[in-house]
């Protein structure tokens, strides 16, 4: 069988492993395909916007070129139109005047020369020149000019003057008898070409585009910068034919057809690595063509450093983006595994909590079944045995302490599930430490009676007894720890509960108050140690098998501790027995209290714990009065006989009931036969007096003061006496008296309401029954003023449940709304209480009804 568990186990882990892996292999492969994508990516973004970069520049240099020859075009059009305007401007002058020929050909000279022109000249029908001014002129092109001036147009021309010198000739038809005879069929001026490139800017050094004015023949009429040649077709052979044929020969046949169509062309072509745009258009009132050449060096080089930065700005965007995708990949990849190992840590706390659970439910199906048992087995001899009364009424007693454990063990478990709920929650209302404790010392006396043991309560140096907590949790937590050390202490073992404080680091509205409970019993293991305070563990031991109880107590005290903002520690060795140690912090309450202040009196003390002596004597001088102390009852009789003797006797004397050798009512016997019956001798202990009483009384013991010795239970336990006060009367002689008073019980369940009846019935109770809450509320409105002392009310009802009539009697106007409301019910966890107190009760208690609890009320409230 194990070998199969282990096999299993080993299968699991396989299993695990292999998903871990195959998560681990999912996330790298993820991250490396995620790597080549971004790569690709941003490489495919980059040669884009490399060739988006090479279109747009190359788009926004024709747009450039384009703009910039039409200008050029219209500037030059505009300095024809001027020349030739000026041309026709001085025949008209001439024209007007009546001159002779002479004085017409020395006007128009002097004219000429005044607004610039080099040369002027007549040009017949036939393309002779009749020169007006000094030197001669020769068309380089006669035909195209002289076809157009003598069809009536306007021209413009390139010639060469008598030095060889290349000048612009401008021609306006006019009508002229020439020297020779022939008729003139325009005047034309001259003027040096240099002049025409000064004025359209040509030769200005411009390193982006530079422009040239040709012929069709690839002849420079002007010729901008970065020529050498007389033909810019030739230029281009020279430059770059030798390695680029084939492109300039396509760039040369393309150029020549659009100047044979007059047509403008652009292009780009690529020689030697380097981009050149072309554009070239017509010129009006020539045959001549503008070509402006944008070189894309400085282009190219600013392009290719703007592709160099958006390269390193993408190759930087991507090593930035890929340094953050590795960043948090790492990171999830830390989580992942974090997440795995938590994941996999809380399936083994589940699988813990499961077996723990398992083993919870194993443990709790004996601790049920063990008081069922016994509560239906003596049921069954209890009606066997009918007609023998002492065998009923031990039948019972056993039926009643199994159902107080049974109720003990189901309280646990409900307890428990409001902490996993999240639903448990704190009240704070004011508190006595005192009563707490004397409240718990009550209740653990049958238990620590019936085991024998020698059980001590320690009170060192509390100054502050009332603090605002909640009043049930803080019991729940020391009654857990006094429940335990009493389970788990064999017989004739010790229990020592003692309380002390210290100053608070939450400040002067707080006391810091240390309780510890230490015991002699079995001890505990380390390891257990570690476990104690988690839920459904309890130490699965030889030791602890016989001994009952669910296994939540101590996760609840943690629960309750941790809310408090306190802590709880344990120390505990096998079998020497475990002291558990809980530091709360109190706030204080800002309640008045009652000056406590008594005579000078000289009084002993007597106990076996020195300590207690010290810090009783302590108590003693608070409320002033003088005390010694001693450790048994051999050297308190001598003390006394020492006082007599000198006649400055003790006028008190505090006895311990359990000193050794001699105890404390030998002592007070002793003490009796020498001192006689004026000194008032108390006996002070944390068991129950009534045990004791009898015997006491008979030994001449005055009266008794039950620990723990808190200042004001010295305090009120001496006042009696040290005031002349009767002795009280013996707790055996005394009787709660509620003779005539009158309960209405609001319940709605019948056997609830029959128990209820017979119980308080014990206690001379005139009882009313009402069925519901809207019952309950109207019996007490037809009741009059002060017919009832008190109601006892239940919570889940029919038609009205408690809490709305405890607030509907609170809200009619009668002189007994104040009526005593005591909320008798099942719900009894902290909030219910709450509600219950909200509602307008005065208190609460739990069923199934605790008699001692029920009549502690009563005598608090009807009395």
């Amino acid at each position: 069988m194990e070998s199969m568990i282990n096999n299993t186990n080993t299968v699991k882990k396989d299993a695990q492993k292999k998903t871990q892996d195959k998560t681990i292999r999912f996330l790298v492969i993820s991250l490396i395909i995620t790597l080549i994508v971004c790569v690709i990516t941003f490489s495919a973004q980059g040669y884009f916007m490399n060739k988006k970069s090479e279109a747009t520049i190359k788009e926004l240099g024709s747009l450039y070129m384009e703009n910039m020859d039409k200008q050029l075009s219209m500037h030059f059009e505009t300095i024809m139109e001027l020349r030739l305007s000026q041309v026709l401007s001085l025949n008209q002058v001439v024209l007007s005047a009546e001159m002779d020929e002479k004085t017409v050909r020395k006007e128009l000279r002097k004219r000429a020369e005044a607004r610039g022109f080099s040369h002027v000249a007549f040009y017949s029908r036939s393309g002779n020149f009749d020169m007006l001014s000094s030197g001669h002129i020769q068309l380089i092109d006669p035909e195209p000019f002289l076809t157009s001036l003598n069809a009536g147009d306007n021209k413009v021309a390139i010639g060469l003057d008598e030095s060889g010198h290349k000048v612009v000739l401008f021609g306006a038809s006019v009508d002229y008898q020439m020297r020779n005879g022939e008729k003139c069929t325009a005047l034309v001026m001259a003027l040096p070409v240099e002049s025409i490139s000064d004025m359209l800017s040509l030769g200005e050094d411009n390193s982006m585009v530079y422009s040239h004015i040709i012929r069709k023949d690839g002849s420079f009429i002007v010729r901008g910068q970065g020529t050498e040649r007389l033909n810019y077709l030739e230029q281009m052979e020279e430059d770059y034919g030798k390695n680029n044929r084939d492109t300039i020969d396509r760039y040369k046949k393309e150029l020549l057809e659009a100047m044979e169509n007059r047509a403008d062309y652009s292009g780009v072509f690529q020689i030697d690595g380097q981009r050149r745009q072309i554009y070239c258009t017509p010129l009006n009132y020539s045959e001549w063509y503008l070509v402006t050449v944008m070189p894309y060096g400085t282009l190219d080089k600013t392009v290719s450093q703007l592709s160099m930065h958006q390269l390193f700005m993408t190759i930087g965007g991507c090593v930035v983006i890929l340094g953050m995708l590795l960043v948090i990949f790492t990171k999830y990849f830390r989580l992942t595994r974090k997440q795995i190992e938590e994941l996999e840590r809380a399936r083994s706390q589940a699988e813990a909590a499961t077996r723990a659970k398992s083993e919870f439910l194993s443990n709790m199906s004996h601790d049920i079944r063990t008081p069922m048992n016994a509560i239906v087995g003596m049921t069954a001899i209890a009606t066997a045995n009918f007609d023998n009364p002492e065998q009923v009424k031990h039948c019972l007693r056993k039926i009643t302490l199994s159902s107080k454990h049974l109720l003990g063990l189901i309280n646990d478990v409900l307890d428990m599930s409001k902490i996993e709920s999240g639903k448990m929650t704190l009240n704070k209302d004011l508190v006595s430490l005192r009563e707490v404790l004397e409240s718990l010392v009550s209740i653990v006396q049958p238990q620590v009676k019936a085991k024998k043991l020698n059980f001590d309560v320690l009170i060192d140096g509390i100054t502050v007894e009332n603090v605002c907590t909640d009043s049930v949790r803080l019991n729940q937590v020391l009654l857990n720890l006094l429940s335990n050390a009493i389970k788990f202490t064999p017989e004739g073992g010790t229990i020592n509960v003692s309380f002390y404080e210290e100053p608070s680091p939450k400040g002067d509205e707080y006391v810091r108050t240390h309780v510890k409970v230490k015991d002699t019993g079995i001890g505990m293991s380390k390891d257990f140690q570690k476990n104690i305070f988690e839920s459904y563990v309890r130490e699965d031991n030889v030791r602890v098998n016989k001994t009952e109880g669910a296994g939540l107590g101590m996760a609840i005290t943690k629960y309750i501790v941790d809310a408090m903002d306190g802590s709880i520690e344990i120390n505990s060795e096998l079998g020497k027995g475990s002291e558990f140690h809980v530091i709360i912090d109190f706030e204080k309450a800002t309640v008045p209290e009652e000056e406590m202040i008594l005579p000078e009196w000289n009084m002993l003390v007597v106990d076996d714990d020195e300590q207690l002596c010290r810090t009783t004597v302590e108590a003693l001088a608070g409320i002033g009065l003088k005390a010694d102390w001693t450790l048994d009852g051999e050297s308190a009789i001598e003390m006394v006989h020492k006082r007599h003797a000198r006649h400055d006797d003790y006028q008190i004397i505090l006895l311990d009931w359990k000193l050794p050798g001699m105890d404390g009512i030998e002592t007070a016997k002793a003490i009796r036969e020498e001192m006689g019956d004026d000194i008032p001798i108390l006996l002070i202990s944390a068991y129950d007096w009534n045990e004791i009483e009898d015997q006491a009384r008979e030994a001449g013991v005055t009266g008794f003061i039950a620990k723990p010795l808190f200042r004001s239970t010295l305090y009120y336990g001496l006042k009696e006496h040290i005031e002349g006060a009767q002795v009280v009367q013996s707790t055996k002689e005394r009787k709660d008296d509620f003779h005539g008073k009158r309960i209405l019980v609001a319940e709605d369940n019948e056997l609830n309401w029959e128990i209820a009846s017979e119980l308080l019935s014990e206690l001379d109770l005139q009882l009313e029954w009402a069925e519901n809450g809207q019952l309950c509320v109207d019996l007490f409105e037809k009741s009059q003023p002060g017919y009832y002392d008190m109601i006892l009310m239940d919570i889940r009802m029919p038609v009205m449940t408690g809490y709305e009539a405890a607030k509907a009697i609170r809200a009619m106007n009668r002189s007994d709304s104040n009526i005593p409301i005591v909320a008798m019910t099942a719900d009894a966890f902290a909030e219910d209480i709450r509600k219950a107190l909200e509602s307008g009760m005065n208190a609460h208690t739990a069923k199934p009804i605790d008699m001692n609890e029920i009549t502690r009320l009563l005598k608090r409230y009807i009395g």
